[in-house]
């Protein structure tokens, strides 16, 4: 081929590989009507990898909205059969994030300390055995101590319970040295580094996500209004943030998450008080969604009474005098007070935790994934990656709600629960024979046949 041509041939290249994507378009609709010469073949593939990048991109989409559909409706059901059923999601997706973060870390992936180690059909030194014994170990110990809080009704008047609970900690402790006593022989030679590291990451990922799976499931234990509102602000934030972003968003926010703007942050915040409010508001009004579980075999059909806590109970806030007559003018009607519920005020609190605090969930998953050079933690959920991309902002919410809960709304009083567990592990059979004698007496006294 001459000079002149190879020239030309380059130029065409050239040419075409500029071409943005509505370019190719457009010059292979002017192609189809004219008579000139025909485009280069490495043309025509960019144009099909085009093609076949936007249709990936819109089955992307189709599933990601699917698999969103399917996972709120999953949700809602679970919510009304019943508050078993969300603490077995929970426990799951716990499971699931567990089984995801262990999984960047094996020693498979780290050349030996030494170099006269042969590796060669060696086994990973850390089983996964042992991964998993320290995750059922912490989940016994945790849910344990539930149990134990939540139904003590049930736990200290059978017969076959009673051991459980009262040796519980013990019990908890020998597992766990157990697992301990394993790791130590585990430990090879050549390995060492990498397998106390692994050990290290082991108890951290049980500290972040097992440790605040159990305080969600308190939430749910609690009542079910403690884990669905804050559960849902999070997921209105993210949307919201979504969508201001699309709309107004200009400025990045955080170099970690290059798609997030000042913007969609900003709005977001405004958009989940005002959500927080009207969402909570309606929720509150259902027994089933404010009262304490005291039997895990209820759902959205029982009938479920409780005292509702003092949170829940409308109240009336006296406007200063001048401020009355201000009102009372302007509305043409008397003015004296503002009904509320004091759980509004404290919707307010959540939100804005959900709005400023828990996102910096995500950041944090969002530098994790960047260390270590991955996009998703997993696709455990079509379309959406991994549990754990699901659940970063959700695990710091559950905690915080708990901690919050724990500190200024729950009521701290005696219950018939507490008084068995002081009578069965504080006194001997005799005091608790004369206690009963006692007891009849009284209540005999009081005109109760018994």
């Amino acid at each position: 081929m001459s000079k002149r041509a190879d020239t030309k041939l380059f130029t065409t290249k050239s040419v075409f590989d500029a071409l943005t994507v509505e370019d190719v378009e457009h010059s292979g609709d002017e192609e189809a009507g004219s008579d000139g010469p025909p485009l280069q073949p490495d043309s025509k593939a960019n144009a099909n990898d085009l093609d076949a990048e936007r249709s990936k991109k819109r089955q992307n989409i189709i599933t990601r909205t699917l698999w969103t559909f399917i996972m709120i409706g999953g949700f809602v059901g679970l919510l009304l059969m019943g508050h078993a059923y969300l603490i077995i999601l929970v426990m799951l997706c716990q499971a699931l994030v567990y089984r995801e973060v262990t999984a960047l870390f094996s020693l498979k992936d780290h050349t030996p300390d030494t170099l006269n180690v042969d590796t060669q059909g060696q086994k990973d030194p850390w089983s996964k055995t042992l991964n998993w014994y320290f995750f059922a170990v912490t989940n016994y110990f945790l849910y344990g101590e539930s149990i134990i809080y939540y139904f003590k009704h049930v736990v200290f008047t059978d017969g076959q319970l009673l051991p459980f609970a009262m040796n519980h900690r013990i019990i908890s402790f020998t597992l766990y040295t157990i697992g301990f006593m394993g790791f130590v022989m585990s430990l090879k030679r050549g390995y060492l580094k990498q397998q106390f590291g692994l050990f290290c990451w082991v108890h951290m990922s049980l500290l972040l996500i097992v440790v605040s799976s159990h305080f969600i499931v308190n939430n749910i234990l609690e009542g079910l209004i403690w884990f669905w509102v804050p559960a849902s602000l999070v997921i209105c934030n993210d949307v919201f943030a979504y969508i201001w972003g699309i709309t107004l968003g200009r400025t990045p926010l955080i170099k970690l998450s290059p798609k997030k703007t000042v913007e969609g942050f900003v709005g977001a915040f405004w958009s989940t008080l005002v959500f927080s409010v009207l969402w909570g508001s309606y929720f509150m009004q259902f027994k089933y969604m404010i009262c304490p579980v005291h039997d895990l075999g209820v759902s959205i059909w029982s009938d479920v009474q409780c005292v509702p806590n003092p949170v829940f109970v409308r109240r009336e806030w006296e406007i200063w005098g001048p401020l009355q007559v201000f009102l009372s003018q302007i509305l043409g009607r008397p003015v004296a007070v503002i009904p509320y519920v004091p759980y509004q005020l404290h919707l307010l609190v959540f939100a804005i935790f959900a709005s400023l605090v828990a996102p910096f969930g995500g950041f944090f998953a969002s530098g994790f994934k960047r260390a270590f050079n991955i996009k998703d933690f997993g696709h455990s959920i079509p379309g959406h990656g991994g549990m754990t991309d699901r659940m970063d902002c959700q695990f710091l919410m559950g905690v915080f709600t708990y901690v919050y809960y724990s500190s200024f709304i729950r009521e701290h009083h005696v219950t018939v629960g507490s008084i068995l567990q002081m009578i069965v592990s504080g006194l001997s059979v005799e005091e608790q024979l004369e206690l009963m004698r006692d007891l009849k007496k009284y209540m005999q006294g009081q005109g109760i046949l018994v």
